[in-house]
């Protein structure tokens, strides 16, 4: 369906989905896969948001034309901010803009150094070829990551699932955590701004910052030309959407959604689980083209 045809305005809130990630990044499906298991479970807006990574889209963009769903070229950027990793989504992004290609592919470069470290800090204590287990479940060696060592270690019987991987390995103080520097906050916004984008903090609850930095953030995000913020995601519980809706209405900003999908039995959420987000906010579609 053209992009021209959407009245957004008049979009269910229930079948939109702007956040997920297939295997080109730290997803489990291939990109059509994703596309077709959101539209199977009445997903009918998708944005499709790989971590640093646009290689996905175009598979993903023709599997929703073939299937009548409305899709969104996204992306998911690393920025490093106050010490602290930050997602910043941009959405109705142009994958062809030569500015975000070449500041992701930036982006992207430090990943395999990390990935070398953090199996060498698995194997002290105990760990071996971490690694090697971890490519087995990358799709794009350029993007592998935590949770796909996550994934071997819940092969190799270190844990009953990511989730619980996490509890004790690859975060912050834990075996096998090694920090990176990602993006600045300008960079990418500029880089989603020069994809004719819009620019939204992901899931604002799951980042350690207190109550001055978390305002300084968005104040800084807002001044920067970012426009939206995430209130209804799986990574954050319902008890906490009241919480960021006031923050979206405080700062004017779009409120964005999305499951943060990254497998059928992993992730944050399954597409269509999540509820209706708070009244009083105006939807980040509203601001498509």
């Amino acid at each position: 369906m053209s992009k021209a045809r959407i009245e957004w305005q008049h979009l269910e809130e229930l079948g939109v989905d702007l956040h997920c990630h297939s295997n080109v990044s730290d997803g489990v499906l291939a990109p059509a896969d994703v596309v077709s298991r959101a539209a199977a479970r009445g997903v009918h807006t998708l944005a499709l948001t790989d971590h640093d990574e646009l290689a996905g889209l175009a598979a993903a963009q023709s599997q929703a034309e073939s299937l009548g769903l409305n899709f969104i070229a996204g992306v998911e950027i690393s920025v490093t901010w106050a010490h602290e990793t930050i997602h910043i989504v941009g959405l109705q992004v142009d994958p062809d803009s030569p500015e975000l290609q070449a500041g992701l592919a930036h982006t992207r470069g430090g990943r395999q150094r990390r990935a070398e470290e953090m199996a060498l800090d698995l194997a002290r204590v105990g760990i071996d070829d971490a690694y090697a287990g971890a490519l087995k479940y990358v799709g794009n060696p350029d993007l592998i990551s935590r949770a796909h060592f996550g994934r071997y270690l819940v092969e190799i019987g270190i844990a009953e699932s990511t989730q619980a991987v996490f509890e004790r390995y690859l975060t912050p103080g834990k075996p096998g955590y090694i920090p990176h520097t990602w993006a600045s906050l300008r960079d990418a916004v500029q880089w989603i701004q020069a994809a004719g984008g819009l620019a939204v903090i992901a899931h604002p609850a799951r980042y350690r910052l207190s109550p001055t930095l978390r305002w300084a953030l968005y104040e800084e995000f807002k001044a920067l030309g970012g426009v939206g913020l995430e209130v209804v995601t799986g990574s954050h519980h319902p008890g906490e959407y009241p919480i960021y809706a006031q923050h979206a209405r405080d700062f004017g900003f779009f409120a964005s959604r999305g499951s943060d999908f990254h497998g059928p039995t992993e992730g944050c959420a399954e597409f269509g689980s999540l509820a209706a987000g708070p009244a009083g906010l105006t939807p980040i579609w509203h601001a498509f083209h």
